[in-house]
């Protein structure tokens, strides 16, 4: 196993790429130049000649060929795609069939391996390589980590160790190659090696155009790994603002799902709530907080997520104070947006369920009708039309009360899920009350089954990531 570490002397300056894009070649050994050449040498001339222009043909397509990767580097969004670009762009490089590639973990040990040309089974016998063996270890050290690792062939190099060349030879592994993913400011990132199906080792061409392709990389993979940090923090604080679990009622049975979406795109935080009433009674709740309060926007999710948990605590302490009229819980939620958070509004809906009774009181905001799901099909619940909170002078609306029947279940969702069953937002509400009724009787009789079902149905359009979140609350009357 030879590895290659970071010189300690300064590099000699090098001549710059002029605007073509090619480095000034000086003439090679025992070429002449212009002023050397006699004049009876005509044709060593013309073979020199043609030699430096293959080398210059050659390097030209070596350029164009890196240059098409960093693209299609570039294009690529998100880790997993640039994790793959990653492997199979430089295997291309370099001539290699097979590959794995690991981030570096908080820790500094390796995550979970992405493979090229190498399935679950094979990924799972290379974790199982001693640390102090690993190739991939040592190219992700914070100190004394080398530059390049090569073998032309682990199953015959006695400094691979033993489980690696064991590996080599029951997984038909060759030569190999590895480089770290490194950047000044953060270090090591992530580390790969690529495999031959036999011995081989790359000449120094290649291997000049794999460094200089991770050297590139390095810096695309740093944001990608930060964003990535980050939506996962900032969706664990959306989920810790969301119910942890939902609450047992005697003749009501509850479940929830929640989709959120993207942070990048996000300009709005939906909420979802089952809240147990002092009188055995409980209070269902979903909504919508949006605006262009501070730190909210499209692409900045966390500021309407943190306004979206106060929201949602506010209309807690309203339900236990005066839960079973939904219209004064909706009004006194109104009055505390436009006072503590005025530039922002919210779309609610909130019903009071009396399980023994199976009666349902409710009220809504700008919201989407919810559905009722019965024996024999699925109808809307129609509220009045009202305006979202925050947005007129003086919010108002009437309830709506109705009773269910034993085995109805009450679903109540958010826009985002509208709008991804549909073109429109009509068009979605009614493909998901269809979906609703349509759904097989096994499935209608579990809340959960339903929510999942309703997710199934609806799928996202692929061109279009989700902007809004998908949230479902369904309530079955047992």
């Amino acid at each position: 196993m030879n590895d290659s570490q970071p010189s300690t002397t300064p590099p000699e300056p090098v001549e710059p790429i002029g605007a073509g894009g090619l480095t000034v070649l000086d003439p090679p050994p025992g070429f002449p130049g212009p002023a050397d050449a006699p004049g009876d040498e005509a044709d060593d001339r013309t073979a020199q000649s043609a030699a430096v222009q293959d080398r210059l043909a050659g390097r030209l397509s070596d350029i164009t060929s890196l240059h098409r990767h960093t693209e299609r580097l570039a294009r690529a969004r998100g880790t997993a795609a640039t994790l793959d670009a990653v492997l199979g762009s430089v295997a291309a490089l370099l001539g290699a069939h097979r590959g794995v590639l690991v981030t570096r973990m908080p820790g500094g040990g390796p995550g979970q391996p992405v493979g090229l040309g190498l399935d679950r089974a094979s990924l799972g016998a290379l974790e199982t390589v001693p640390t102090e063996q690993s190739l991939l270890a040592r190219l992700l050290r914070e100190r004394d980590r080398p530059e390049r690792l090569y073998s032309p062939d682990l199953a015959e190099d006695p400094t691979t160790g033993d489980r690696l060349r064991e590996l080599a030879v029951h997984l038909g592994l060759g030569g190999c190659y590895g480089l770290p993913l490194a950047t000044e400011e953060e270090g090591p990132l992530a580390a790969a090696v690529w495999f031959w199906d036999g011995p081989a080792e790359p000449d120094e061409c290649r291997r000049e155009m794999a460094r200089l392709y991770c050297e590139f990389a390095a810096p695309l993979l740093a944001k990608q790994l930060e964003a990535d940090r980050t939506r996962r923090t900032t969706e664990a604080l959306r989920r810790g603002l969301l119910p942890d679990h939902l609450p047992q009622a005697d003749g009501l049975r509850l479940a929830a799902r929640i989709v959120p979406a993207g942070l990048d795109r996000s300009s709005g935080s939906d909420w979802y709530d089952a809240i147990p009433l002092p009188d055995g009674t409980v209070g269902l709740t979903v909504g919508s907080v949006s605006g262009d309060g501070p730190g909210a926007g499209p692409g900045s999710a966390p500021g309407a997520a943190a306004a979206m948990g106060r929201v949602r605590a506010a209309l807690r302490a309203y339900a236990v104070l005066e839960g079973e009229d939904p219209v004064s819980v909706l009004g006194d939620l109104e009055l505390l947006l436009k006072t503590t958070e005025p530039t922002r509004t919210a779309t609610a809906v909130y019903a009071w369920i009396e399980p023994a009774e199976r009666r349902i009181t409710l009220a809504g905001a700008g919201h989407c009708p919810p559905i009722l799901v019965g024996r024999t099909g699925a109808e809307f619940v129609e509220t009045s039309l009202s305006a979202p909170l925050g947005m007129l002078a003086c919010w108002e609306a009437p309830g709506v009360e109705l009773t269910a029947e034993r085995g109805d279940t009450l679903l109540l969702y958010t826009e985002g899920l509208a709008r991804r069953c549909g073109p429109t937002l009509h068009a979605g509400q009614s493909n998901l009350r269809r979906a609703a009724a349509d759904a097989p009787r096994d499935v209608r009789i579990d809340p959960a089954r339903l929510c999942a079902h309703l997710l199934a149905v609806c799928p996202a359009p692929e061109a279009a990531p989700a902007t809004d979140d998908l949230m479902l609350l369904a309530a079955r009357f047992e």
